[in-house]
C-alpha cells in the first residue's frame, strides 16, 4: 500500500478581524505598532468553538501585538489575554497591517484531528520567502507582503482587497480494495481589505470532521460486534480497558467520531457455554455503506491479525482471566482509529460514514492446534477447516464522520 500527500478544501466561513502583528523580530519586516480597529465582517455566524482555544501551556504562548497591549485591544485583535500578556490561542488568526502585510498565525488544534502544521504551504507559491518565518510544533507564523506569494487584487466598492490561499498536506493510504485517510484537511482563504479609513481581515477555515453501530447476526452461531464507549473517570484508568465496561446501544446509532478517535470493538459469540471454544475473527474490514462487499473497502483485521499497510494499525486487544468474564475465549476486541474514505481518482472525501464488518469462525483446540492466531509468524490454518455452520459474518452499525468532538471527547 502507498502512502503519500495531497490537499483538500473548505469546509466553514467565519469572519474574523485583526491588525497587529507577531511580535517576535524579523529583519525582512518590521511592523509598525500602530494599527486601526477594523470593523468586523461576517458571512456566516461563527460556530462555537468545541474548546477554550486560549488555554495553552505558558511554554507554548507566542505573544500577540505590543508589550504593552490592553485587553479590549487585544481581544478585539482575536487574540488571548491572561493578565499578563496578549497571545494568539488555538485557532487561525489572520492580521493586515497598515503598512501593507499579512500575518497568518495557524495553531495545530485549529482542527481535529490536530494538525502537522509544518504541512501547511501558500497554494500559489512555492517560493522559499512564502513558507513560515517561524514557528513551534504548535503553531505555524507565516508573514509576507501582500503583494507576494501569489496574491490576487479585486477591487470590492471602496474596497482594494488582497486574497490569497494556504492548505495543508495529507496523507493518503492506499489499499488494494480503497483509499483512506485520518489527517485532517485543512484549506485557508484569506484576505485583507484596505480602504481609506479601515484595514480588515477575512478568513475562511477549516471544520474537522464523524463513526459505528452494533448488530448480531442470526444462524447456528450467534456472533455480536458492538462498540465500546466507556470512560476513564480514576487517576490510573486503563482507557483500552475502561472502553469495554460499557456498549452503545441499538438506541445511540449512528455514533459519531473525529479522525483518528478510537473505535472499541468487541465481537462476542452469544448463547454458548462451552468454555473450550474459541471465537476467531478471519477478516475484519470497512465499508462506507452496510453492505459488507461493497467497495471501497479498508482492511483492519486479516487472518485475525493487524493490516501491516495501515500506518495507525488496528491493535488487537488480549482477552484473558484477568478480564472478569466467564468465557474469555468467546470475545475478541480490537481497537481501530477513525477515518474516512476518499475517492480513488480525486482523493477527496467520498462518505463520512463507515460499516465495520468480521468474519468469524469457532474453534476447536486440539493437541496439534490451540486455535491461537499468531500475527508474529505463520500459523496452522486450522480455523479455515470448521464448518460453514460454525462461522458468521457480522457487522456494525453506522459510524458518522464527526465535524466537532463529543463532549466526552473534549472532556479528556
Amino acid at each position: 500500500m502507498e502512502f503519500f500527500r495531497c490537499l483538500f478544501g473548505v469546509a466553514l466561513l467565519c469572519g474574523v478581524s485583526a491588525q497587529t502583528y507577531w511580535m517576535q523580530p524579523r529583519q525582512q519586516h518590521q511592523l509598525p505598532p500602530s494599527f486601526q480597529k477594523p470593523e468586523q465582517q461576517s458571512k456566516v455566524p461563527p460556530a462555537l468553538p468545541p474548546f477554550d482555544k486560549c488555554v495553552l501551556k505558558e511554554a507554548e504562548k507566542i505573544q500577540c501585538g505590543t508589550p504593552d497591549i490592553t485587553v479590549t485591544q487585544c481581544q478585539d485583535i482575536n487574540c488571548c489575554f491572561d493578565g499578563r500578556q496578549c497571545y494568539y490561542g488555538k485557532a487561525v488568526t489572520v492580521q493586515c497591517t497598515r503598512d501593507g502585510q499579512f500575518v497568518v498565525v495557524v495553531a495545530r488544534e485549529a482542527t481535529l484531528p490536530p494538525l502537522d502544521v509544518s504541512s501547511i504551504s501558500m497554494l500559489e507559491s512555492n517560493d522559499v520567502l512564502c513558507g513560515p518565518v517561524d514557528g513551534t510544533s504548535s503553531f505555524a507564523i507565516f508573514q509576507f507582503p501582500v503583494t507576494a506569494c501569489g496574491t490576487t487584487l479585486k477591487d470590492d466598492e471602496d474596497y482594494v482587497v488582497y486574497e490569497n490561499h494556504m492548505a495543508s498536506s495529507y496523507e493518503v493510504g492506499i489499499g488494494p480494495k480503497g483509499s483512506i485517510t485520518r489527517d485532517s484537511h485543512f484549506e485557508l482563504l484569506f484576505q485583507c481589505r484596505y480602504s481609506g479609513t479601515t484595514v480588515e481581515a477575512l478568513v475562511v477555515e477549516v471544520n474537522p470532521v464523524p463513526p459505528p453501530v452494533s448488530v448480531a447476526a442470526a444462524g447456528l452461531l450467534r456472533v455480536e460486534l458492538r462498540l465500546g464507549n466507556g470512560q476513564c473517570f480514576s487517576k490510573g484508568c486503563l482507557e483500552e480497558v475502561a472502553a469495554y465496561s460499557s456498549f452503545y446501544s441499538s438506541s445511540d446509532y449512528p455514533v459519531t467520531k473525529v479522525l483518528r478517535e478510537p473505535v472499541y470493538v468487541e465481537v462476542r459469540l452469544l448463547g454458548r457455554s462451552d468454555p473450550n471454544i474459541v471465537l476467531n475473527l478471519e477478516h475484519c474490514w470497512a465499508t462506507p455503506t452496510p453492505n459488507p462487499q461493497s467497495v471501497p473497502q479498508w482492511d483492519l483485521l486479516v487472518d485475525g491479525c493487524p493490516y501491516h499497510d495501515d500506518r495507525y494499525q488496528t491493535t488487537v486487544i488480549p482477552v484473558d482471566g484477568s478480564s472478569g468474564l466467564e468465557y474469555p475465549s468467546h470475545y475478541k476486541r480490537f481497537i481501530s482509529k477513525m477515518f474516512t474514505f476518499v475517492a480513488s481518482d480525486t482523493y477527496n472525501h467520498q462518505k463520512d460514514t463507515v460499516f465495520i464488518h468480521c468474519a468469524t469462525a469457532v474453534c476447536y483446540p486440539s493437541s496439534t492446534d490451540s486455535c491461537e492466531q499468531q500475527c508474529h509468524r505463520p500459523r496452522r490454518a486450522a480455523v479455515e477447516k470448521v464448518p460453514s455452520s460454525q462461522k458468521v459474518l457480522v457487522s456494525s452499525g453506522e459510524v458518522i464522520l464527526s465535524e466537532t468532538a463529543p463532549a466526552t471527547l473534549q472532556k479528556r
